[in-house]
């Protein structure tokens, strides 16, 4: 295990570049009914077969979003990481529909680690998000974190 201090080693270095996820039809069903968006370019398969741009049904953009946080947390508990909280974003952009039955991928730059109360770290991310079927990224955010090392 890393020292949780080591983080800051990775400032300005990409520190990690996720597995590939796969975005089902099931889990953006599963989306719709947690946050109660059924626009249908999300939901009805066959409608979206006929009438949408892409050919067939995409994820919610904040379905990609929501992802971001649990790529990280295996990742950080190997720095010693024992409380991450997702306290927000400073940019997010969707600059690329996510296709259903496509797999994403994100890749973490660290901007910034800022000391924090508590012996903990503010960590400003820039994520790129990025699907197997696509030239361009899906989702470009910059994610703050806070975390705090696992108590003795």
């Amino acid at each position: 295990m890393k020292q949780f201090s080591a983080i800051n080693d990775l400032v300005g270095k990409e520190f990690l570049v996720t597995d590939w996820l796969p975005i089902t039809q099931e889990r953006v069903n599963t989306f719709a009914e947690a946050t109660g968006d059924h626009q249908w370019l999300h939901t009805d398969v066959e409608r979206a077969k006929r009438e949408s741009p892409y050919g067939g049904t995409i994820a919610h953009g904040l379905l990609t979003l929501s992802l971001l946080p649990s790529f990280t947390v295996p990742y950080f508990r190997d720095y010693g990481v024992g409380r991450a909280i997702n306290y927000g974003y400073e940019k997010v952009r969707f600059a690329a529909p996510v296709l259903v039955g496509s797999k994403l991928r994100a890749r973490y730059v660290l901007k910034e680690a800022a000391k924090i109360p508590d012996g903990g770290l503010r960590l400003n991310t820039v994520v790129t998000v990025e699907a197997d079927n696509q030239a361009k990224p899906v989702c470009i955010a910059e994610t703050v974190s806070l975390v705090f090392p696992t108590k003795a």
